[in-house]
């Protein structure tokens, strides 16, 4: 081979910014249970989440269910409850198994419970940011992901 050949440059083609994916973000129940059951904090979520790819442990499911239940025998009308399950049924949201053993770890190391070390865990492996209003969770967030 000659050198010349050798020596050709490597060339990217990338497409428009318009075209390029959304950029991910890791929410956890206490985003979506604001703007799904029209919280307070409703319109900071919806803020927070525009335009990114969300993702969640599948553990979602059952912790909305769970906040949807606390929130009825609180008081809330079962009418906010149902509208806003069904608008989380038409969420695209990525739902990722957890490793257990690393959730298990993150969950000792910073304090947190288990549900909240599956999504410290899911931030880390996607290498995205964790939105939530938990600021025990925040906290941790801010020091694992800074590498800490």
């Amino acid at each position: 081979m000659s050198a010349a050949a050798r020596r050709r440059p490597l060339h990217v083609a990338e497409p428009p910014p318009a075209w390029l994916g959304r950029p991910p973000l890791v929410v956890d129940c206490s985003v979506l249970a604001a703007f799904l059951f029209q919280e307070p904090q409703r319109d900071e979520a919806l803020r927070g989440m525009a335009g990114k790819t969300l993702h969640a442990p599948c553990l979602l499911d059952s912790e909305l269910a769970n906040v949807a239940v606390k929130k009825v025998r609180g008081g809330t009308s079962p009418m906010v409850i149902e509208d806003g399950l069904a608008r989380y049924a038409e969420q695209r949201i990525e739902l990722h198994r957890a490793d257990v053993q690393a959730q298990f770890a993150l969950a000792l190391r910073y304090g947190l419970s288990a549900y909240d070390a599956a999504y410290l865990w899911l931030a880390g492996a996607l290498q995205a940011p964790l939105a939530t209003f938990d600021v025990k969770l925040a906290k941790a967030a801010r020091a694992y992901l800074a590498g800490g």
